[in-house]
């Protein structure tokens, strides 16, 4: 049930407000499952999609429930990572706020694969991260950048793009 309420929400972002009692790194989890099931990578994963936490993040035990969870026939593969691990393996990155000082090496040495690289900090997608998470007036939106995704090979739903408050193409 907590699944099916999680994906209306992200459909249906007005109801994604922290007011209505989902706390916010609660919403961005179901956000980051969201972006990995309306993300189309362009080779066969396998049947694990490794989703890498870089950095001190503020999910607590939130990240812990995709660990395991299916999403487009792929389980997810949870990976707590520095900045300076081996992050090839890593089709997803999530990138906290205490490692954006080390995003040019993370996307530096990623720059050769097909992977999603995500972030709720300030300015992230200016900086080169393809999903940023923000709030806005209590809400959790997302902006979206198309352009480096694209160039990464990777492409991002048309339903993904219309839910995004910014798409940078």
């Amino acid at each position: 049930m907590l699944y099916i309420s999680l994906i209306l929400g992200f459909l249906f972002p007005g109801s994604m407000a922290m007011g209505d009692g989902l706390p916010e790194y609660r919403l961005k989890a179901a956000f980051i499952f969201n972006f990995i099931a309306y993300t189309q990578w362009p080779n066969d994963l396998g049947d694990e999609v490794a989703l890498c936490i870089v950095g001190k993040h503020g999910f607590g035990d939130e990240i812990d429930s995709l660990n395991g969870r299916q999403v487009n026939q792929r389980s997810i593969v949870l990976a707590f990572k520095k900045y300076f691990d081996d992050l090839q393996q890593c089709e997803v990155i999530y990138v906290a706020n205490d490692a954006m000082q080390y995003l040019p090496e993370i996307l530096k040495s990623v720059e050769n694969e097909h992977t999603l690289t995500i972030a709720d900090t300030e300015n992230a997608i200016e900086r080169g991260i393809m999903l940023n998470m923000l709030l806005d007036d209590n809400r959790v939106i997302f902006e979206a950048n198309q352009k480096v995704a694209r160039d990464a090979g990777l492409l991002l739903n048309a339903k993904l793009l219309r839910l995004a408050a910014k798409v940078h193409q």
